[in-house]
């Protein structure tokens, strides 16, 4: 089992940055695929950003492409998604997940075991 908490949401204006942050109680963190979903009221869950166990592969939603980015820390049991120029679309409920399947690296939340919370992440205008 592993416990997800996401954290660093908030309120902020449109061209601003944030990191947001994801802690893993699980030991085995460092042989898990990591990813960012996010979900807008009355829209579907969608896929943000996702990283290999090893980090060395890293995927994007075309709509962040460019404006954000997914790291790991194995040793803090850690992934963060730095977010910048930030737009009122990008408004939503932000969510980490694991796979830990160690099959490819996912992009959709059918292949993630393990998900957190959630931390709201709201731009204005």
């Amino acid at each position: 089992q592993v416990q997800l908490v996401e954290s660093g949401g908030g309120l902020v204006q449109a061209g601003d940055s944030l990191r947001l942050s994801c802690a893993a109680s699980s030991r085995t963190f460092s042989s898990y695929h990591l990813g960012w979903f996010r979900q807008a009221p009355g829209k579907e869950r969608e896929f943000v950003a996702s990283i290999s166990w090893t980090g060395g592969i890293t995927y994007y939603a075309n709509s962040v492409k460019g404006r954000c980015t997914i790291s790991r820390d194995n040793a803090k049991n850690t992934v963060y998604l730095r977010m910048n120029s930030l737009t009122p679309e990008d408004t939503a409920v932000y969510y980490c997940a694991a796979d830990s399947t160690i099959a490819t690296v996912g992009v959709s939340p059918s292949e993630y075991d393990y998900w957190g919370q959630g931390t709201q992440v709201t731009v204005s205008s």
